[in-house]
């Protein structure tokens, strides 16, 4: 009888051809499932060939199945990691990276931080002008153009100009963007000597009180907003490319800067900094798992294996005989039961399929948790029951 080793092209895809563990167990998984279809009585029409392929694919589906379930409870920890190691028989550190990313985008609009600059640039004031084009007036500090009409624009046909991209105002200011905090009015004398002696946190004009730190920070908000409000005189509207300001300046504000914070739209794939997650794991498509080893699978591996394998014989067998309805004797025919075999195999490898779904869900983190709470109120309960001894005092 042929081998498994003597075999030219034992296996469709030979994934496990060079597995020593599964070169030893082909040959005898013949026997196992000749015999279980009954070949000592009636011939199974099944090539070794036939049988091989089928352990093969047994093989793979449970890799694929311990696969899947290795990617549904650890995807978001594999989010953006590297796509060219093989992870399946590792277990991987918890972390919050993937909640960090998902903040980002809120924390940038609150001006907290994000992955996309944003940049400071002004305006000059003219006397007597209420509107101004934030697109082509808007510079930096050497008067170059926040917005390069050139490198963010495309050409028509008739020549016509097409932005592609736009700013964002983040922010309108007219002092210099410098934190601006302190409990006394900056014609203070006193405020002035402890800048220049550094009396710290009290002064002669100091009562001291017991207050929470959330108090400084409600107070530097209000100096900050008493900067913003109450120093100004002047409101504003943003109307597409329009900056309109309300009332319209007089001469005296003629040369003077109003400073505007802007960031341009944010290219999802090209944030400010190199990003190298990008090209990694995005989906379960290209998490870096490979296929099972065979010589590593336990005998609960194994054992589903055998039984899937035969399953799949039967689905084989049976659609080999039914291309023959019945075989003619002298005298008779024989009835073949192909159909029988094929629903009998289908049945099987759905059951073994769920069974080992089944299994996988009981195995993920939460159901463990789950478990060990359950046994640990079982434990509390037995132990209700031992009664505590008497204290015994010597003296």
């Amino acid at each position: 009888m042929a081998t498994f080793s003597n075999t030219t092209n034992p296996t469709s895809f030979g994934i496990f051809d060079s597995d020593t563990s599964f070169i030893s167990d082909a040959d005898k998984i013949v026997t196992f499932v000749k015999r279980r279809l009954g070949d000592d009585i009636l011939s199974v029409e099944l090539t070794n060939k036939m049988i091989f392929s089928n352990f093969e694919e047994s093989t793979l589906e449970y890799g694929t199945i311990l696969n899947e379930f290795q990617a549904k409870i650890h995807m978001l920890n594999l989010l953006g990691y590297s796509t060219g190691s093989d992870l399946q028989d590792l277990l991987p550190r918890e972390n919050l990276e993937y909640l960090g990313r998902f903040a980002e985008p809120y924390a940038m609009e609150a001006g907290l931080g994000g992955s996309y600059n944003t940049i400071s640039g002004s305006i000059t004031l003219e006397g007597n002008r209420q509107d101004y084009d934030l697109y082509s007036e808007l510079k930096d500090a050497a008067g170059n153009s926040l917005f390069s009409l050139g490198a963010n624009a495309s050409t028509s046909s008739d020549g016509t100009l097409h932005l592609k991209t736009k700013m964002k105002i983040m922010e309108v200011f007219h002092f210099d963007p410098q934190a601006a905090y302190r409990f006394f009015d900056t014609t203070s004398a006193i405020n002035y000597l402890n800048n220049e002696f550094s009396f710290e946190s009290f002064t002669p004009e100091t009562i001291f009180y017991v207050l929470p730190v959330f108090e400084d920070i409600l107070r530097a908000g209000q100096l900050d907003t008493s900067n913003r409000v109450r120093r100004s005189n002047y409101s504003y509207k943003i109307t597409g490319t329009q900056f309109r300001m309300y009332p319209t300046p007089t001469g005296v504000l003629s040369g003077k800067k109003l400073w505007f914070r802007v960031r341009h739209y944010p290219d999802p794939y090209n944030p400010s900094y190199t990003d190298n997650s990008k090209y990694g794991v995005s989906n379960i498509s290209n998490i870096p798992f490979n296929n099972v080893e065979y010589t590593k699978v336990n005998s609960i591996g194994k054992n589903w294996i055998r039984q899937y394998t035969l399953a799949l014989c039967k689905v084989t067998l049976g659609r080999v005989r039914s291309k023959f309805g019945s075989i003619p004797v002298p005298g008779a025919s024989v009835s073949l039961d192909g159909s029988t075999l094929v629903t009998e195999g289908r049945g099987d490898r759905d059951k073994y399929r769920t069974e080992l779904k089944e299994m996988l869900e009981k195995m993920t983190y939460g159901s463990l948790l789950e478990e060990s709470n359950k046994r640990a109120e079982q434990i509390q309960k037995q132990l209700k029951f031992i009664p505590i001894p008497n204290a015994i005092f010597i003296g």
